[in-house]
């Protein structure tokens, strides 16, 4: 009966201890979506201050028609929902470089592009260092045929909080 009392009372302690998380100094892990056909992405967030962060993507594509590569660049603005539950939204641009192999046949050119993106997420900072989010992310071609129209990117994240 002693030991019932003691871990209720040590559960309601932490209970009451209990804060909003919030946004971890460091995450990195991988974002898994379609971005226009780039798939996963290496993801890192850095905290800013108490609810603004960066976040910068790493994508690379080796494909038997082409090869490319991107790299994007978020300034987020977090706001907590309930315990550990945020959702968040932010701008940022992406700039990358594609080839295509030798005998494809295309009307795009090789070479250079740049996006300006938006973004718009909900995450879930588990007690343990894990960040699970699902994002959305319209990206807008300024420069290069590779991104002349609007792509929608919807995307789940991984990241290991430090």
């Amino acid at each position: 009966m002693k030991k019932l009392v003691l871990v209720s009372a040590m559960l309601f302690c932490t209970f009451l201890s209990t804060s909003a998380q919030e946004i971890s100094t460091h995450a990195i892990g991988i974002r898994f979506g379609d971005n226009a056909g780039f798939g996963g992405e290496v993801s890192y967030q850095h905290k800013l201050t108490s609810n603004k962060r960066y976040e910068l993507d790493l994508g690379y594509r080796d494909h038997t028609d082409y090869s490319a590569f991107k790299l994007t660049g978020m300034y987020q603005w977090v706001w907590n929902v309930d315990q550990g539950f945020n959702w968040y939204a932010g701008f940022g641009a992406g700039i990358g470089s594609w080839s295509y192999n030798s005998g494809v046949v295309t009307d795009n050119k090789d070479g250079l592009f740049i996006n300006i993106d938006g973004n718009i997420g909900i995450e879930y900072n588990f007690e343990a260092p894990i960040l699970i989010s699902l994002d959305f992310r319209p990206e807008i071609g300024v420069v290069g045929d590779y991104g002349k129209d609007t792509d929608i990117d919807l995307a789940l994240s991984l990241r290991y909080q430090f």
